[in-house]
């Protein structure tokens, strides 16, 4: 590998960083203290970090002085409603919270690199380092937009990565196109009339009604989708009742549907709905679909999907470690909405692990100076560096 030496020697650093977030995670719209640890971060590297778009975003912004383009680094910061099960001495403190999708190494990859190129600033124009909240619900970076990302920190393309325990370490993929599903987050609610378990038929019942939702949902893919085009429904949530001899009045089924493309995500929407009214009339219980969070398909732009190939190689050793057909992941990120306001491209670096979202995943330390290394070629690239 050709990493950068600045990020090597860093590398303990960065580690530091990474573990101290690891055991204090936190969830959505609520990355209060780590907004707070990144912007001190920040400061004590010489930048002037603006605090509190979108909530609880960080943005900060490395100025050449001279004339040229904006490049944006992106980093998510918020962390999962889950148990840490990693048994690692750096594990959560916080039970029921976890960073078991590797944000925390996310984050601290761009304070790494943030902090390289606040010594070492490009040739020319600016970049501009987002550490964002709230990707895990779908809403934190349409929050940041929502709040004057755009028109107060403007970028010409912007990059991101996120680790990806489906490849091995020391590779990476980047796609052109296509790369991670859009998703809508739901919720139903069914509601019924509750009574006796021996007086069913006294009751309206609503887990009858949820358990046949459960059933119906699993088979709208394979019913209604063609087989060409690419989409999943999961249901996740199914919370109902609190005892053996008592009908609830009410019953809440969660979950996503995810498609490549957003007719076929409103489609797959649409025929959920249909779902819940068909179920509602057999039924008899009043059944609300809610639609939670909408995130578009992620997609990489040619030109900057292959700046991000060459700098994934350049670091890895080689063009040989870099796939471009790896995916599309059914997968979603709203980092889309940032590909949607600019060019750009995601990328995705392997390691070893347990998959995301399990209670045993940990991300790994050797891949945050190997992250900062890419995101500094991109940066090299695209601006030049003053210090190279």
């Amino acid at each position: 590998m050709k990493l950068v030496d600045d990020l090597l020697q860093m590398a303990p650093q960065m580690t530091a960083w990474r573990q101290t977030l690891h055991r204090t995670p936190e969830l959505a719209f609520e990355e209060h203290e780590t907004a707070r640890f990144v912007a001190e971060q920040l400061r004590d590297a010489g930048l002037d970090p603006i605090e509190g778009i979108g909530g609880t975003g960080v943005v900060a912004t490395i100025d050449s002085g001279k004339p040229g383009p904006t490049i944006a680094l992106r980093a998510d910061m918020d962390a999962l409603p889950m148990t840490d099960a990693s048994n690692t001495p750096y594990a959560s403190t916080r039970p029921g919270c976890s960073h078991s999708c590797g944000h925390d190494g996310h984050t601290a990859a761009l304070l790494g690199t943030a902090r390289y190129l606040a010594s070492n600033p490009p040739a020319k124009g600016k970049v501009v380092a987002i550490f964002q909240p709230a990707e895990e619900n779908g809403k934190g970076a349409s929050a940041m937009i929502n709040d004057g990302l755009l028109k107060n920190h403007p970028f010409d393309e912007v990059y991101a990565f996120h680790n990806m325990p489906m490849l091995e370490p020391g590779e990476a993929g980047v796609r052109i196109g296509p790369t991670l599903n859009g998703f809508i987050i739901w919720e139903i609610e069914v509601k019924g009339v509750g009574g006796h378990g021996a007086a069913f038929f006294q009751a309206t019942d609503p887990v009858q009604a949820a358990a046949r939702l459960a059933t119906e949902i699993s088979s709208l893919v394979g019913r209604y989708i063609a087989p060409v085009d690419t989409a999943l429904i999961t249901v996740c949530k199914l919370q109902a009742g609190s005892n053996h001899n008592i009908i609830p009045d009410q019953a809440v089924l969660g979950g996503t549907l995810r498609a490549l493309d957003k007719d076929v995500q409103q489609r797959l929407f649409d025929k959920l709905q249909q779902t819940c009214d068909g179920i509602a009339a057999m039924t008899g219980c009043d059944i609300t679909l809610n639609k939670l969070a909408e995130v578009p398909p992620c997609f990489n732009s040619p030109e900057a999907a292959l700046v991000a190939r060459q700098a994934c190689a350049e670091v890895l050793g080689g063009e040989d470690k870099v796939f471009p057909d790896a995916g599309p992941f059914p997968f979603t990120d709203d980092f889309a909405f940032m590909l949607e306001a600019a060019p750009g491209a995601y990328m995705f670096l392997g390691q070893n692990s347990a998959m995301c979202h399990n209670p045993e995943y940990d991300f790994d330390d050797n891949l945050l100076p190997v992250a900062g290394s890419i995101f500094v070629n991109i940066i090299e690239q695209k601006l030049g560096l003053s210090g190279r």
